[in-house]
């Protein structure tokens, strides 16, 4: 029990036991991967939940936990990242499932900001896509250690070396197989260990029911032979020979570093190399990591509690019209009851009632941990971005908000009700679901998204949690930059392009444009003035 939690830098202090047995991580992918399903199964596991409900079940059993809005009940899909806290062995897993179609991913992008750790998760039949290679990109600029998992295994796929190389080359990383298939498709059996040399074999009678692992002493047991076809079994020691002098071995320093990838086979929806996977987590997976910040780093085992805001999610229970604001906290030991320090509104705040989520279902957090998730609900004070600390100023650096790509002007269907669409809208902007745009000539909002699937979910959210029929038009405007400079100059430039101007919920300037054109004019005639199409969301 005492390593627990090894250090991966030889200079860092060993953590405190409780820091120490947290695991923080999210888990990426292309929509329809698996991702939700294996986040049930972890939950499974972790004896937090009895029965796994699949994605695509039928009546209540298609409830998943980790999808709770209405319209991820109704499509099948997670759109808002959720937070979920469970013990397994030893450890406290933390994980974060994030919504994989990228008409979202922006919530991904600052739900990476709050974890230590990734699990990546590919389909076996169509290898990286498209979405998973844009959320590893956000991964490689954290450096965040990666766990692949390939799904989807009882199904026909692709060869295993394709699929490895495949890794490789699309995301320039070295893969390190931690298990090996046996067959694929309606012939897979299971899989061989290489980490710990045991063979894994798969119960198709029964999806939740734990693989039965049998202890080998290396490939050329003979006991291997009372569970594999002497075909398949001659086709797993000629590939697994051939894996071990091509790919590299499994280090776990190259994997901290972010620049090796343990990959594991299985098939989540049969439970199958599901629990391997967690092992891999347990075993080798970070604890918590130092968190940049400004003016100085912060290290998990201070004693003082620190923390920040990566979401805000509104309404998640409408019978309260509350906000949760998820924080992760950096570093020290949380108690309920706490006053921490609002950086932003340099208040003290007081935390009477924060809660620990197990997906949609939430208990009161006793305490916290670094490393830890916890949900602080409160009526709007809470913003992405925002510190919470023991009085000490800090801003954490790295939580990106993104120029929308997509822009329209939003109308309440009863023109008496305005004001409250005013209220929904801005409400929205602060939960990070959407940009909310005034401009300064004219009536009406500018609401910009990433994709175009959030304005249905605008639209749908708008209706059911403020009753307000609401539509979407098309807008003259195509993009939106923030406009960066000196005070004086950038009033000058406002006055002098109206047309274009707008402020965002924050208050900040921001330069509307229809065509590239306008960018480039902006560029050769305003050089004091700075067009940006991110804005970091600090206080």
């Amino acid at each position: 029990m005492s390593d627990i939690s090894p250090s991966p830098l030889a200079n860092r202090p060993a953590l405190p036991p409780e820091i120490g047995r947290r695991r923080t991580f999210a888990i990426i992918s292309h929509p329809d991967a698996g991702k939700t399903t294996l986040t049930e199964k972890f939950l499974l596991y972790g004896g937090a939940i009895q029965m796994a409900g699949q994605v695509r079940a039928k009546g209540e059993a298609r409830r998943t936990r980790s999808d709770f809005m209405k319209m991820e009940q109704d499509r099948g899909i997670s759109v808002s990242a959720s937070a979920m806290s469970f013990d397994y062995r030893e450890f406290r897993f933390n994980l974060v499932d994030t919504p994989g179609h990228s008409d979202f991913s922006e919530d991904t992008y600052r739900t990476l900001t709050a974890v230590d750790a990734a699990i990546m998760v590919i389909d076996g039949a169509k290898g990286v896509e498209s979405q998973t290679q844009k959320l590893f990109e956000v991964c490689r600029l954290r450096d965040l250690p990666i766990l692949t998992f390939c799904n989807k295994m009882d199904r026909e796929s692709r060869d295993t070396f394709e699929i490895i190389d495949e890794i490789q080359e699309n995301l320039a990383i070295d893969v390190a197989p931690a298990s090996w298939p046996i067959g694929m498709g309606r012939d897979f059996l299971g899989c061989y260990d290489l980490i710990h040399d045991r063979l894994e074999l798969m119960d198709r009678a029964d999806r939740n029911r734990v693989a039965e692992t049998v202890k080998m002493s290396g490939l050329y047991d003979p006991k291997l032979a009372d569970h594999i076809p002497d075909a398949q079994l001659a086709k797993l020691r000629e590939e697994i020979e051939m894996a071990r002098e091509l790919l590299p071995a499994f280090d776990r320093a190259t994997f901290l570093a972010g620049a090796m990838t343990p990959i594991w086979f299985g098939s989540a929806i049969n439970s199958f190399g599901v629990r391997e996977l967690m092992e891999g987590i347990a075993e080798f997976g970070p604890a918590p990591q130092v968190q940049t910040a400004d003016p100085r780093e912060i290290s998990p085992e201070e004693g003082k509690v620190t923390g920040f805001v990566f979401k805000v999610q509104a309404n998640m229970d409408p019978k309260h019209r509350d906000r949760v604001a998820f924080i992760r906290l950096a570093s020290g030991h949380f108690e309920r009851g706490m006053k921490l320090h609002h950086v932003r509104s340099k208040k003290p705040m007081a935390v009477s009632n924060p809660v620990l989520f197990l997906a949609a279902d939430r208990e009161l957090a006793e305490e916290a941990w670094a490393g830890d998730i916890i949900g602080i609900p409160n009526h709007g004070q809470l913003r992405i971005g925002d510190a919470l600390t023991e009085g000490e100023a800090l801003r954490f650096t790295g939580i990106p908000s993104f120029a929308p790509e997509l822009l329209q002007v939003a109308r309440a269907g009863d023109p008496m009700k305005a004001k409250h669409l005013e209220k929904a809208l801005m409400q929205f902007a602060e939960e990070g679901a959407a940009k909310i745009f005034k401009p300064q000539l004219g009536s009406g909002f500018i609401v910009g998204v990433v994709g175009a699937l959030q304005f249905e979910v605008l639209a749908s959210r708008i209706e059911l949690e403020y009753g307000l029929p609401v539509r979407f038009e098309a807008s003259q405007f195509t993009s939106a930059r923030w406009v960066h400079g000196a005070r004086d100059k950038v009033d000058a430039f406002a006055t002098a392009n109206k047309q274009h101007m707008a402020v965002d919920n924050d208050g900040d300037p921001v330069y509307l444009t229809r065509l590239q054109w306008d960018i480039d004019r902006v560029e050769r005639d305003y050089p004091d003035v700075r067009l940006s199409a991110t804005k970091e969301l600090m206080v």
